[in-house]
């Protein structure tokens, strides 16, 4: 039997993602919203939550349903360190952590952040 799931479903986990606030380089993979914003913060921006109201949008994907968040331009580096990781929160929760290219910065300096996606896979 063949397994199924319908967007909205997909989308629901998406949309809690696109509730984010703010997007944060950080130099460890953080665990908690404290960590992402305070403890492995190198360079943080404000991100605007929802989808397709500027910084997220939800769509198709080849193999289930994506949330792209746009390039994150000339973000200013608080504390140096080396970036391994991209953290999304909101007032009082870590909502998602990706991994990212390893960089050095230094703070003073400026961070892009290009655009991505994150992937849900429909069930196979």
């Amino acid at each position: 039997m063949a397994k199924a799931c319908h967007d909205d479903v997909l989308d629901a986990m998406l949309d809690k993602i696109a509730t984010a606030t703010s997007q944060s380089v950080c130099s460890t993979q953080p665990t908690t919203r404290t960590e992402a914003v305070t403890t492995y913060m190198l360079a943080t921006v404000t991100v605007t939550p929802g989808d397709g109201n500027g910084d997220f949008t939800i769509a198709d994907d080849t193999s289930g349903r994506k949330v792209t968040i746009t390039e994150q331009a000339d973000t200013t580096v608080t504390n140096s360190g080396t970036a391994a990781h991209i953290a999304y929160t909101d007032g009082s929760d870590l909502l998602y952590v990706t991994t990212c290219t390893s960089q050095a910065l230094t703070s003073g300096n400026t961070v892009t952040v290009p655009a991505h996606k994150i992937n849900v896979a429909d069930p196979t």
